[in-house]
Parts: structure tokens; sequence; C-alpha cells
């Protein structure tokens, strides 16, 4: 039986999602609060998190950007009556797993739940074969144990998609992925439509690694496909 934990302080969410979700089989244990729904998250085991970016004390985002700091690898489904792009590419960003806007479809819902579980499961059996070594290409240092990254002497701050996207890369230099190999590497599946993020995710990374913008000496296009580590 899955267990689900969900943060969100509307009964009326509560109980639809409890209904879609009865087929799974499933447990949704429902909790109002953020701070609370960061608590558990971290207490004990849970397959997936559904969590509503409006709550009454800890946004949304913000209790998703402390669990994957805290480390957490568990799935996370953001929950919103947004629907603004910028929300959700935020989100993504913070390391969220899928976004979905308020109001919307048992078939959806469902779907996108069995999909991250079934995503989780996968990962669980098949850990990803990332390295464990640190990393070094001219002045840019890699350490993926710390998920450190520094340049020359200088720490570059990454979000968490932003260090894994590089990870990706320099971990396979030369070797040139698609905007969807990216996205599913590093998003998972499940975010078809979505490919931009990888262009708004790689323009930032060259913002905060390159020398010259224009000129870069790391993450490199491959022009018709997509980008790739220089060699």
């Amino acid at each position: 039986m899955k267990k689900i934990l969900m943060v969100e302080d509307d009964e009326n969410v509560i109980g639809l999602v409890r209904i879609h979700l009865a087929d799974l089989p499933g447990e949704v244990l429902a909790v109002r609060r953020g701070a609370e729904g960061f608590s558990k998250a971290l207490q004990q085991p849970f397959d997936l998190v559904i969590l509503d970016i409006m709550l009454p004390d800890m946004d949304g985002l913000e209790v998703c950007k402390r669990l994957r700091m805290e480390g957490l690898t568990t799935p996370i489904m953001m929950l919103s009556a947004k629907s603004e792009e910028l929300d959700k590419v935020i989100g993504l960003e913070l390391g969220a797993d899928d976004y979905l806007t308020k109001p919307f479809g048992a078939r959806e819902l469902t779907a996108r739940v069995k999909a991250l579980l079934r995503r989780g499961d996968m990962l669980r059996a098949k850990p990803a074969a990332l390295p464990v070594e640190p990393i070094a290409f001219k002045n840019l240092h890699l350490d993926p144990q710390k998920r450190r990254v520094t340049l020359g002497e200088q720490r570059v701050e990454l979000t968490p998609r932003e260090f894994d996207l590089l990870l990706l890369l320099a971990a396979n230099p030369g070797r040139s992925y698609s905007r969807k190999e990216l996205l599913d590497s590093v998003w998972g599946t499940g975010f078809e439509g979505y490919e931009h993020t990888i262009t708004t995710h790689i323009n930032r990374l060259r913002i905060k690694i390159e020398p010259d913008f224009n000129h870069p000496a790391y993450i490199l296009t491959t022009w018709g496909i997509g980008y790739r580590f220089a060699e």
C-alpha cells in the first residue's frame, strides 16, 4: 500500500483527492500547515508528497525547497490555484517533480500520481549511477557528494535542479542530449511540453559559470539536438 502525504489546508480538496485516489490502493495522510508537512515528510517514509503552494504558514515552495535541501528524494507534486507559467517554473526549479493546477480532473490527478509513484519505485529498484568522485574541467569543479560547485576559488550557488542538470552533463562530456532527454533524466517522466524549462535552466547555468555567456566554454549547444558538456 502506498503512503501519500498531502499538505493542503482546503478540506474540500483533501476530500476530493482521497476519493480520486481510493483505488490505488493507498493511504493519504493530510496535514494543513506547511511546517507540519515539512516535519512529517522527514519523520517517516512516504511514496509521494502532494504539496499545495498557498498555505497559512510556510508556503509550499519553501517547504519543497527545504525538503530538497535536507536530501529528501521522495517525488513531490505541487498543487496551486495559480496557473502562471512562472509559478510552474519556480516549483520545478526548487525540486518539484510535477505541477497540477486547480481545479483538476480526477483522471489527470490519478494519472500523474501513478506516474510519480512508478518513477519512485523505479528509482528505489535501480538507483541512478551518478558519479561520486569530484569532476574538474578548466576552472570548474563539481563535488557530487557535497553538491558543491566552485569556479576557481569562488563557490557557485545553484538550485537543486541546476546542480543535477550540470552534473549530468559534466559526467558525460561530449554527449549531446536533447531537451526531452534532459527533462526525463533530471525531472523524470510526465513533463511533455516543458522542454523550454531546459532552455531556461541552461541559460541560468551559463550566467553563473561561463566566463563569456555568448561564447560558452563549458555548456555547449549542439545545433538541432540540444546541449553537451565540453570535452
